[in-house]
């Protein structure tokens, strides 16, 4: 009996390794089994979902403490920005933390919209403080800093372009450990509470770009509703511009295994890998989210049941793009937030010129899907219905004017911005522009259908007025 079952064992085994196309298995590969030698040049054949965990809630940030006495914390610095220090989120968080007997410092000089020198003086102060936990208490600008100063503490000996993303950065993986991190989110919009992404604005080169890894992972977000009736109208606004962008764009990202190249072994797989059966489902949650309830967040502060599902959205939307990756939107935003001049966005700080994350995406997104829509029209017309358009007797030669007409409709309603032109950008601004989005190859290859130079000052250019 043990040897006819060895032997079916071993047919089983046989049968699985033949059919297999993954490079530990296949002939394909270059003829040998279980081996990982692959041609980087082909395209993966798997995907991994990692997220944050997450706790769901309101009021759930008075658990904080329990949570870092558990892990025995000792010396704990909590990252917040000057003007959250002053609201309730901080001290509800602050109060939890000194209930349970843990000690902290609060380090209050986080940037709205992150700079490479706001970044290198919040890892100073971590690397100094020896911290054994942080807690992030704001929008993606605070959870974001932290994410990176926990990185760079970790590992005191690296320069701050060792794990910045290519070609800007070296893009080394990480594998130094990290202290455990815990995100308190106070916006609907980043989902930055379960990625392993932290971004900012390099000034060298006046473009955003930054850190992705999945290492930098909160241990724990905490969604807590509570937070959300101090955002302004604004900052709800376009928070929640870039929750459905996040959707949008990580459910038409090339799909996981068309992407190129191969990773040589796991660790080399990145973050954002393409759209895949399991982000999809995140991405289409958040985006009926966002066609239900945005308007009535914007419109009404004190519409709480509004503002708990957008903060759920953001959450969401986040697991989604954090393992499917955004593209061309996000990829042109960080040159339009990089090279503002004059504008300034209303409830937002007022002392430089300043470009909100939000809005700078939105602004590109009826002509991005426009473009986008031949890849995967079946998907665009998914979207455009959940917008709120009748696709009923609709053509897949037209799903990307059928998208594009209902998030210009869906953008009005929503009173945003007429294009470029509205953030103080003109045609000659153009080149500057996609030298900007260039080197962002991270996402931009993500899009489903490639693009170079040309194409992508066709997309700025149409992207002017949007009215």
């Amino acid at each position: 009996a043990t040897m006819a079952g060895a032997a079916t064992v071993r047919r089983v085994m046989q049968s699985v390794t033949a059919a297999c196309t993954c490079p530990a298995h296949s002939k394909a590969f270059g003829g040998v089994r279980h081996s990982h030698a692959v041609d980087p040049n082909l395209p993966d054949y798997a995907f991994e979902m990692a997220t944050s965990a997450v706790r769901v809630g309101p009021g759930v940030t008075r658990e904080l403490g329990y949570d870092l006495k558990g892990l025995g914390a000792k010396n704990v610095c909590l990252f917040t920005d000057p003007k959250l220090a002053k609201l309730q989120p901080v001290a509800t968080a602050a109060d939890s933390l000194a209930k349970c007997g843990i000690p902290f410092q609060i380090y209050d000089s986080v940037d709205v919209e992150p700079t490479d020198e706001s970044m290198q003086r919040a890892i100073a102060f971590a690397r100094k403080g020896g911290f054994d936990a942080y807690v992030a208490v704001g929008g993606g600008s605070v959870m974001d800093t932290c994410k990176a100063a926990n990185l760079y503490a970790s590992d005191p000996t690296a320069e701050f372009l060792d794990y910045v993303n290519a070609p800007i950065g070296k893009g080394k993986p990480v594998t130094v450990k990290l202290k455990p991190l815990f995100a308190v989110p106070t916006t609907a919009g980043t989902g930055s509470e379960t990625t392993g992404v932290a971004i900012f604005d390099y000034k060298p080169l006046r473009a955003k770009t930054g850190i992705a890894n999945r290492a930098l992972r909160p241990t724990l977000g905490l969604i807590d509703a509570e937070h959300t009736r101090t955002m302004p109208r604004n900052v709800t606004a376009y928070s929640g511009y870039d929750v459905l962008c996040h959707a949008l764009e990580s459910y038409t990202a090339i799909p996981f295994n068309e992407r190129r190249p191969r990773p040589l072994e796991p660790l080399q797989r990145p973050a954002y890998q393409g759209s895949n059966p399991v982000s999809d489902i995140w991405a289409l949650f958040a985006l009926k989210e966002c066609a239900t309830y945005l308007r009535r967040a914007v419109a009404d502060p004190g519409d709480v049941e509004a503002r708990s599902h957008m903060l759920m959205a953001s959450t969401v939307a986040g697991i989604g793009f954090g393992n499917a990756g955004v593209h061309l939107c996000h990829g042109m935003s960080y040159p339009i937030s990089g090279n503002v001049r004059a504008f300034h966005a209303k409830d937002y700080p007022t002392d430089h010129a300043m470009v909100p994350h939000g809005l700078s995406v939105i602004m590109t997104a009826p002509a991005v899907f426009e473009f986008t829509a031949s890849a995967c029209p079946q998907r665009h017309l998914l979207a455009a219905q959940i917008l709120g358009a009748d696709i009923s007797n609709a053509k897949e030669a037209d799903a990307g004017k059928i998208l594009a007409d209902a998030l210009r409709a869906f953008m009005a309603s929503l009173h945003v911005e007429n294009g470029l032109t509205a953030l103080g950008y003109t045609k000659a601004d153009i080149p500057a522009l996609v030298q900007g989005t260039l080197p962002q190859h991270r996402v931009t290859k993500l899009a489903p259908n490639p693009v170079g130079e040309e194409e992508i000052a066709a997309l700025l250019e149409k992207s002017l007025t949007i009215y």
